[in-house]
């Protein structure tokens, strides 16, 4: 197949060759609905996945059409289904038989269709609160893996949908190779805050492991979630529940030095300073401008520290 040929054919709005596999899925607890994908292919994430609270989730590939994306969850929003969204983009399009696109909307409803010209091995399954959709596969072990996977997998929305890009990994992936991954995880319903409304945005651009550096983002990001948690709670100076909150975060991110300082700044303010005190002086090891941030950060009500208190720690 000449690549060059079958663009020039697909008219306007064709992207990127992002021949990969991906998930679209929905948690049906929540709400949340996600879309992951893994390619052979630079920054993956800029085209291939799509979402909206309280709309949808998108996955375009094969012969990327990146106007799926926002087209889709029009669609979606105006109330077509999944089905009759991804019917009515692909049969607009000139060039469909290079496609594979994926639809799930807000009730967990999901429809995927993969052109018949779509480089082999090739293919979709779509079940309950899922679809998973794969192109140029080392294996067409890969979607059924996925789909397994994320069915018998426990836990989050979006650790599942990694556990189901691992299982695509498993059985050989995308046969060129790996290169980028994303993750995207919408809520169920829009609050109108559209920095709430999106829960992960996670991309790997360019890695060798591109999956195995998404899943450790994902770590990051949970513990980073703890660390909001401890910032509103600092913010209504609730100090223990703070503590709490922090303490949750340098657990999951132990060698993280701003955990450790936020950490140890807590554990001062609810007066245990036998243990705050070796981590101020770990967190100072690791980055010495946190020992001069301690100053301003009682002066401000951050750090309840007596004048004494403050030239214990920054002497540490």
């Amino acid at each position: 197949m000449h690549h060059g040929q079958e663009r020039r054919k697909a008219g306007p709005g064709p992207g990127r060759l992002a021949h990969t596999y991906s998930i679209v899925a929905r948690d049906p607890l929540t709400g949340e609905m996600g879309a992951a994908v893994q390619s052979h292919w630079f920054s993956v994430g800029s085209v291939v996945t799509w979402g909206e609270a309280g709309v949808g989730v998108v996955a375009t590939q094969s012969f990327t059409n990146p106007a799926f994306g926002p087209g889709g969850l029009e669609l979606l929003r105006s109330g077509r289904s999944p089905e009759e969204a991804v019917r009515a983009l692909i049969e607009a399009d000139e060039a469909r038989e290079v496609r594979q696109l994926a639809m799930l909307d807000t009730s967990g409803r999901a429809f995927a269709f993969t052109g018949s010209r779509c480089i082999p091995k090739c293919g979709h399954i779509t079940g309950e609160n899922y679809s998973v959709q794969a192109n140029t596969m080392a294996s067409a072990e890969v979607w059924p893996a996925m789909a397994k996977a994320f069915e018998e997998t426990t836990g989050r929305l979006a650790e599942r949908m990694v556990a189901a890009l691992e299982a695509a990994e498993a059985e050989g992936g995308d046969y060129r190779g790996r290169q980028s991954a994303a993750l995207l995880v919408v809520k169920g319903a829009s609050i109108g805050k559209c920095w709430e409304d999106r829960a992960i945005d996670l991309r790997v651009e360019d890695h060798e492991r591109p999956v195995e550096e998404l899943k450790r983002l994902l770590g990051i990001h949970r513990a980073y979630e703890a660390m909001n948690e401890g910032d509103l709670a600092l913010e209504k100076g609730d100090m223990a529940s703070a503590m709490v909150h922090y303490g949750v975060a340098r657990a999951m991110c132990p060698d993280n030095e701003e955990m450790m300082f936020w950490h140890a700044a807590m554990l001062a303010n609810n007066d245990r300073w036998e243990e705050a005190l070796p981590l101020f002086a770990k967190a100072f090891a690791r980055n010495p401008r946190w020992r001069d941030a301690v100053p301003d950060l009682a002066r401000l009500g951050h750090l309840r520290m007596t004048a004494g208190q403050i030239e214990r720690v920054v002497r540490l």
